[in-house]
């Protein structure tokens, strides 16, 4: 029997939503046929066997909430009995617990490691260092000490080395509880608690001085995923009235895009002081000149939509304005150049917002950019998308909310970026051209940007450059 176990899917991504099973017990299976699919991190995943057999378990079910390393089917591949198959399926509750730390084989010389102190500087003063002394008391009384065996440095992910040094720990005598030994962000957050690994639940067993602990922790370092960055402060939930006095209600569990959505608009908010400033291009010319060469194309060549236009004239401009092609450190107060425009576009789909990446979008013409833009959006609303290559690495995104209507809107800084474009409806509008009263057709722009590190007079320069692009389309040519 084997135990297949959800894979590491991308970087960061510590969890999934099963969406469907495309098998079920007794079917057989051959390697890389599709056994599941997963959505985590606003993509859909097709998960294949990874051998050949008989469905003999199938431990999950579609809307539930899985974890990396977490036991999903167990295929009968004439190997013999499955260890662990019969208590996973005899507890099904257990299905929605982390899953337990692999076993560490014994070596030579075992290095036994009591939960670290945790230093970390904020930019909250005197509550933060508050906060911080009352966690670090906590933790040293009641943290149970942990032993780890490793030949060399711990498996874990570049995200989770960053959370370990922000959290002042050693990652290398981490245990962990994801396959193989990984380390996840868990363990590093449990550990630097004094609750060792996240699979063995020592963090309940420490009583309630390590959960105060924790507690004055995640108020000291909150920020995204649970980590201090940008100075940002955790927002407790405030508890919800019985709404079921008031009438019928139904409660869902929200899809995993949704959760994904909530926790980044949370982040966004708590993190970036953000300004919106708003002007309009008269696009007129840019317009006529479209419809001309969309009228004319060659076969295979893709249509140029006024998003793709945008997308150009934004990325040369952000070679003028780099403040806005950057993120800042607030940790270590040092502003982030990046010598690359990569371009996030948001597209509206059924199961939600997603925000898919164009790479060098300063070096690529627009009949590129309008190919590569129209491909993007294929891959993105059929769902089969490639998260650590198409969604991630963003520098400035651009949204485009004109063709459902709106003049004007607050679109929100997609963190760690520090600047959004949108785009509203063009409309035909009377204005004063050339000496006459004339309909123009004019398209509001509406920049959100982060104020720490972009000025007024900044925001107001830069939408004036990305306008006369829009206004003067030959420029769109040279660029």
């Amino acid at each position: 029997m084997f135990e297949f176990k959800l894979p590491d899917l991308g970087e960061g991504v510590h969890e999934g939503q099963i969406v469907s099973l495309l098998v079920k017990e007794g079917d057989p299976i051959k390697e890389y046929e599709p056994m599941l699919e997963v959505e985590t991190d606003k993509a859909a995943v097709e998960i294949p066997a990874p051998r050949t057999g008989t469905i003999a378990k199938l431990l999950c079910k579609p809307g539930e909430t899985v974890k990396v390393g977490q036991v999903l089917v167990v295929i009968d591949d004439g190997a013999g009995a499955a260890t662990g198959a019969t208590k996973a399926a005899a507890a099904p509750a257990a299905r929605s617990a982390p899953a337990a730390a692999a076993p560490v084989p014994q070596a030579r010389a075992e290095t036994t490691v009591a939960a670290p102190a945790v230093s970390r500087s904020s930019a909250g003063a005197a509550h933060s260092e508050s906060a911080t002394r009352s966690a670090g008391t906590a933790v040293a009384h009641a943290a149970a000490p942990a032993t780890v065996s490793r030949s060399g440095p711990a498996p874990a992910a570049p995200v989770v080395r960053k959370i370990a040094r922000e959290m002042g720990v050693d990652i290398d005598v981490i245990p962990g509880s994801g396959p193989n030994g990984r380390v996840l962000r868990e363990d590093v957050e449990n550990f630097a608690r004094g609750g060792g690994t996240a699979g063995h639940g020592a963090a309940a067993q420490a009583g309630a001085a390590a959960q105060a602990g924790a507690a004055a922790l995640d108020r000291a370092f909150a920020g995204s995923d649970g980590g201090a960055t940008g100075g940002g402060m955790m927002i407790a939930a405030e508890p919800l009235p019985d709404f079921s006095r008031y009438g019928p209600i139904r409660r869902e569990p929200a899809p995993q895009i949704r959760k994904t959505i909530a926790r980044q608009m949370t982040r966004a908010w708590l993190n970036v002081p953000r300004v919106t400033h708003g002007d309009v291009a008269d696009i007129t010319e840019l317009e006529r000149n479209r419809r001309k060469l969309n009228e004319n194309l060659r076969p295979g060549q893709a249509k140029m939509t006024v998003t793709a236009i945008m997308l150009k004239a934004v990325a040369a401009a952000l070679r003028d304005y780099p403040m806005l092609n950057c993120s800042y450190d607030a940790t270590t107060q040092e502003i982030i150049f990046k010598d690359y425009v990569h371009l996030g576009v948001a597209v509206d789909t059924p199961r939600g917002l997603i925000v898919p990446v164009l790479r060098d979008a300063d070096r690529k013409s627009l009949p590129q950019i309008a190919s590569e833009l129209n491909a993007l959006s294929e891959k993105v609303k059929s769902g089969k998308i490639d998260v650590d290559k198409d969604l991630r690495g963003a520098t400035f995104t651009v949204t485009n909310v004109g063709a459902l209507g709106g003049n004007f809107a607050t679109p929100m800084v997609n963190y760690p970026e520090v600047g959004i474009l949108g785009m509203g409806k063009a409309t035909q509008t009377p204005v004063v051209y050339e000496g006459a009263i004339v309909a123009r057709l004019m398209m509001p722009i509406y920049l959100s940007f982060d104020h720490r590190m972009v000025d007024g007079a900044d925001s107001a320069r830069f939408c004036r450059e990305v306008i006369s692009s829009l206004e003067n389309p030959l420029r769109l040519i040279a660029m």
